[in-house]
């Protein structure tokens, strides 16, 4: 029973290894003050947009594309091999977690959006903090 035990933890603290890198904090996120927590059982793929120099940048898998329709390839690879991961077959419940940074113009959040909807993916959040 312990060993199973242990065996589950490592596997949860890995996991939150894992999403915990992927976390871009040069983006300072919006405030929402209706923000709810994400529910963490699905699985996503996370995709940045930063803004610095007056310029945008997304960022997906740890690479950063200058345009935001470079991203679909990547992300079609991502949706496949997520939706295997969490059932074996299709799984509708794949989305696409967009980081846009408080800055950034709406028109590049946009062009994110466009990039996941070519991926085929069709479930969309957005990240926000509920407080600054």
């Amino acid at each position: 029973m312990i060993d199973v035990l242990l065996t589950i933890l490592v596997f949860f603290m890995t996991i939150t290894s894992a999403q915990v890198l992927k976390v871009d904090k040069t983006i300072n996120l919006p405030i929402a003050k209706d923000a709810q927590k994400k529910d963490s059982s699905r699985a996503e793929a996370l995709v940045n947009v930063r803004w610095k120099d007056k310029r945008a940048s997304f960022v997906f898998d740890d690479r950063v594309f200058q345009q935001a329709a470079a991203m679909v390839d990547p992300l079609k690879v991502a949706k496949v091999t997520g939706e295997k991961k969490v059932s074996g077959s299709a799984n509708p419940t794949f989305r696409a977690v967009i980081r846009g940074d408080r800055d950034v113009p709406a028109m590049f959040v946009a062009q994110a959006m466009n990039a996941c909807a070519e991926a085929g993916i069709t479930d969309i959040s957005f990240s926000a903090v509920n407080k600054d």
